[in-house]
């Protein structure tokens, strides 16, 4: 089974409400060694997230006289930065996850919102949890001999029905390089997209001997 957020999140979670002060922050930060925090309600529900990047924009402010023009274009951040509080400081609404999130739709909206980590909720949206990049990431440790054995088994044989002996296949470091004779080149390509989404494989090397086209056939030849 595919792994999913519940699987890597971190628990408990060091959380502040939205009346923290900017200075008590900044000291839980340093106490509890996080970089970011989730803002909770008085209920425990996430209403948004203050990070390190959020508070070092008050310092760059302050450091900044701001121009007419610049005054124009970043009023909301010279607002935001201006502000003492999590509730004045934090990014809402939040991205958050479900514990049963897969952590490819975890790294996905890592990525499109730019942001390094994610709250996790449940269905009634209190905090149980948090995800980071390098909590995502962890699936590229899994074993080689692991990640071979989930191919031979779970892709080739009851994946596609075909015999695990037709193939050689050798895993390091996460890289699997397949060789072997598929029964058609259909059934080969296929085998081949189906590894890429095997938990911990980083590449495919495709060495397989594919059949030869008959002429005026297709692959499946």
């Amino acid at each position: 089974m595919k792994s999913c957020v519940r699987d890597v999140m971190a628990t408990p979670v060091v959380a502040v409400k939205k009346t923290a002060s900017f200075k008590g922050m900044i000291v839980r930060m340093q106490k509890a060694r996080v970089s970011a925090f989730p803002v909770i309600n008085d209920d425990g529900r996430v209403i948004g997230v203050v990070s390190q990047a959020d508070m070092l924009n008050r310092e760059a402010d302050l450091a900044t006289s701001p121009g007419p023009l610049s005054g124009v274009l970043r009023y909301r951040d010279h607002q935001k930065a201006a502000g003492a509080t999590a509730a004045e400081l934090m990014t809402s609404p939040p991205v958050t996850v479900g514990p049963d999130t897969p952590l490819a739709e975890a790294a996905r909206l890592m990525r499109d919102h730019r942001v390094k980590r994610l709250p996790v909720t449940n269905a009634t949206g209190h905090l149980i949890g948090i995800v980071s990049r390098a909590d995502v990431l962890s699936v590229y440790s899994r074993p080689d001999e692991e990640i071979r054995r989930e191919i031979l088994e779970n892709v080739i044989l009851n994946g596609f029905f075909a015999d695990p002996d037709r193939f050689e296949v050798t895993v390091s470091s996460g890289v699997v390089t397949l060789g072997g004779h598929p029964e058609t080149a259909a059934r080969g390509r296929d085998i081949v997209a189906e590894i890429w989404h095997v938990e911990g494989v980083v590449a495919v090397r495709d060495r397989l001997a594919y059949p030869s086209r008959v002429a005026g056939r297709g692959d499946d030849a």
